[in-house]
This record gives C-alpha cells, sequence and structure tokens, in this order.
C-alpha cells in the first residue's frame, strides 16, 4: 500500500514536488538480512541518519537499540519505542542539560569523548543522585578510505580520546561513586566500502585492549561504531548492503577473549536506500558550454552533493526515449554549489519531469534547511508487508 498526496472526498491530488519517499518494505527487508547476520551482536540505530517517525518505529519494533549524538534524539527515540536500556549518547560536546536527560532516562551508556566531559558527568551525576555506565570514545588514529568531511577516527579530527590519556581517564571513572566502566566506543567514519579499513581498526582495537589487559583492566563491551557504507553508484541493483563481509571482517579479527559483548552503530547501511527524493524539472536551459536542467529540489532538501560532492544516482520517473543527453542538474537556490550532477548523462529532459533522486534515505530529509525560505519537502510512503509498522499517523493517504 502507498501512503502519499492527499485523500479528499475520494478526490487524489498528486504529490507537489520536491518529496520524500520512503520503501518501508525495502527498509523492513534490509532490518530481516541485518539481523540474520548480526548473531549476538548489540545494534543500535544512528538516530542522526533519519528521524522520520515511522522509520524510527520500524526499526524499534525489530529490536534494535538507538545510538543519539543529542538530547532531543534520547527524546525521540525514547516517543519512537527505543528502549532506555539500548540507547546508548555519543557526541563531542554534549551540553549539561543533554547529559540530564540521558541521567533522568537512565539510559544504557555515555560514549563520552573528553576527560573534561568525564568530569561534568561525574558533577551531573552526584547532584542528580544518579549512576552513569560509560564507554570511553577512543581515537586509535586510523585512517578511513572515505570524505574528508566524514573521517572522523584520526588525531587530527574533534572526536574522541587518545590512547596516551587512556589510562588517566580509566582512573578517573574508577575512583568515582556514581560512574561505570562498560566499554571502549571507537568510530572511523562514514561511507566505509574499503573493508580493509574495518579489518585495521580491529587490530588497533586488540592491541589497545591487549595493553588494558596487562594493566588489569577488563572491559565488559567494544563499540566498533558504524561507518558501512552504501552503493550510491548503482543502487537498484544493491539496494542492501553487504552486512555479511562487514560483520566477519569484526568476527574474523577481533580478540573476543578481551571483552565480552559487541556493539555496532549503524545508520546509512540501514536507511540509505530505503528513501528518495523527487524533484521536477522546471527549466532546461541551453548555455554557451553546457545544457542546464534546473528542477524544483534544492540543496536546501538535500545537501550532500553541496557538503561532500556526493554523487546521487539520478533516474527520470518516465521515459519517453533512448537517446541519451547531457545535463547540468542544479537546483533553484541562489548558490553556486546547488548542483546536484554536472555533465550527466540522461534522456532528454523537459519541463515537467519527474526526477528521481536515489539513496537519499540518509541524511537528507534530516538534514533539510529552510535558507531562501524555502518550504520543508513533504513525506510519502510505502507501506511495509508486515504487521511490524505499529501506531502511524496515517495522514497523506491514497490507494
Amino acid at each position: 500500500m502507498l501512503f502519499c498526496g492527499i485523500s479528499f472526498a475520494k478526490k487524489k491530488y498528486a504529490m507537489k514536488t520536491p518529496y520524500y519517499y520512503y520503501d518501508l518494505d525495502l527498509l523492513e527487508q534490509t532490518l530481516q538480512k541485518l539481523l540474520a547476520v548480526a548473531g549476538n551482536s548489540h545494534i543500535h540505530y544512528a538516530v542522526k541518519a533519519n528521524t522520520d517517525k515511522r522509520i524510527c518505529r520500524m526499526i524499534s519494533n525489530y529490536g534494535l537499540g538507538a545510538d543519539c549524538v543529542s538530547g532531543n534524539e534520547i527524546i525521540h527515540a525514547l516517543r519512537c519505542g527505543f528502549h532506555p536500556s539500548k540507547i546508548v549518547f555519543a557526541g563531542v560536546g554534549k551540553t549539561d542539560e543533554e547529559i540530564e536527560i540521558g541521567l533522568k532516562h537512565n539510559i544504557a551508556c555515555f560514549n563520552v569523548e573528553s576527560a573534561q566531559e568525564l568530569e561534568v558527568l561525574n558533577q551531573l551525576a552526584v547532584k542528580m543522585g544518579r549512576k552513569a555506565n560509560v564507554a570511553i570514545r577512543v581515537n586509535p588514529n586510523i585512517h578511513a578510505d572515505t570524505h574528508q568531511y566524514i573521517t572522523t577516527g584520526k588525531y587530527e579530527n574533534k572526536f574522541g580520546i587518545s590512547y596516551e590519556y587512556l589510562l588517566e581517564v580509566i582512573e578517573f571513572i574508577e575512583d568515582s561513586a556514581q560512574l561505570n566502566l562498560t566499554g571502549l566506543h571507537f568510530h572511523i567514519g562514514s561511507q566505509i566500502l574499503n573493508m580493509d579499513n574495518f579489518k585495521n581498526l580491529a587490530s588497533g582495537i586488540n592491541l589497545i585492549l591487549s595493553e588494558l589487559y596487562n594493566e588489569g583492566v577488563e572491559i565488559e563491551h567494544i563499540n566498533v561504531g558504524g561507518g558501512l557504507g552504501i552503493n550510491y553508484d548503482n543502487p537498484i541493483d544493491e539496494p542492501i548492503p553487504d552486512f555479511q563481509s562487514y560483520f566477519e571482517v569484526f568476527n574474523s579479527n577481533l580478540n573476543k577473549s578481551l571483552f565480552k559483548h559487541l556493539h555496532f552503530e549503524l545508520g546509512r547501511s540501514i536507511v540509505g536506500q530505503c528513501g528518495e527524493l523527487h524533484t521536477k524539472v522546471l527549466y532546461v536551459k541551453q548555455g554557451i558550454a553546457k545544457q542546464f536542467a534546473i528542477v524544483d529540489a534544492g540543496m536546501t532538501d538535500l545537501i550532500r552533493p553541496a557538503l561532500y560532492q556526493a554523487q546521487h544516482r539520478i533516474i527520470k520517473k518516465h521515459n519517453t526515449e533512448d537517446k541519451i543527453y547531457r545535463y547540468d542538474i542544479v537546483g533553484p537556490i541562489c548558490e553556486s554549489s546547488d548542483v546536484f550532477r554536472r555533465d550527466y548523462p540522461m534522456e532528454k529532459l523537459t519541463r515537467g519531469d519527474e526526477l528521481i533522486i536515489k539513496s537519499a534515505g540518509a541524511y537528507g530529509e534530516v538534514m533539510v534547511s529552510a535558507y531562501n525560505l524555502r518550504d520543508k519537502p513533504k513525506v510519502c510512503y510505502r507501506e511495509a508487508r508486515s504487521s511490524l509498522l505499529f501506531d502511524i499517523d496515517k495522514k497523506h493517504v491514497m490507494n
């Protein structure tokens, strides 16, 4: 069943572009594949990837935890059915108010990223009479093959605590009556497709754990973050990432005798391919050196191409001929960076043609802005086939 557009007095109206389309059936298939190969690992969904309520509710109904990076994400996760005992709170700049939200709801763990943050967490826990489970985010100084803006595991990145300070931080936790060290947290970046990056991470984790063990420090759990990429070039042929290879890298290379539980924080790989951004051609303009297709979606609706130089597959919803032309597909925003693709091969485009920007389920709608006082794009759904999607506000119903 498709939930889209508006149904009023049995008269149907087409969905106004630009709009996001989510295939909840594909999301369900992705979750089922993920859980089939995850084994005994604990999976937390990275809420920052997509906060759509229907998507989050389905993910929570499948039993995943939530990886949150703000106080509002914690509240959102709770409202979407994630249990506090499965919520972890990461982020390099947690405010006092956000920490208090986590303490109030007895979340599973705080992934702490600096010595001073640990001191503040301890002070607030004392004030509130609460105890906090802590995982130290360690910066392993490992390069990841990804865009410079989404690499997070090098010393020059702002994230995590360098290994050189790890024993000092652990000693502080052990001396505190309000803090409980439960694990170590790692994350080296996003949109990683080269499994050797994760193999290198596993080797680094083994080294750190061995040295801590020699110092008499035992670790309950290891959280290796997420980072698994998706196929932006060919999403139609690979709608579900290779979870099997991803988990196998860690299962084969981590020394499991040095910890008890393994945690993952996956976001893009779960929701990336289930989302699309639909847009309409406003004008086709012939320039001196190239041809432009000006569409009604812009960087305010999908900022990844402007921010990361990301390249999404774009297809024409209804094709009328086989001859291929080349276009710069650009948006209406008053910025030269408002470009989705340059010199992009497509069938002939005319005013009114609807285009589909694929692989927009992660870091798409969640990063929408109101720049140029633009309206926020509406949302349209393809319903999942199972009954695991509960408590849905079924506005904008068609068919």
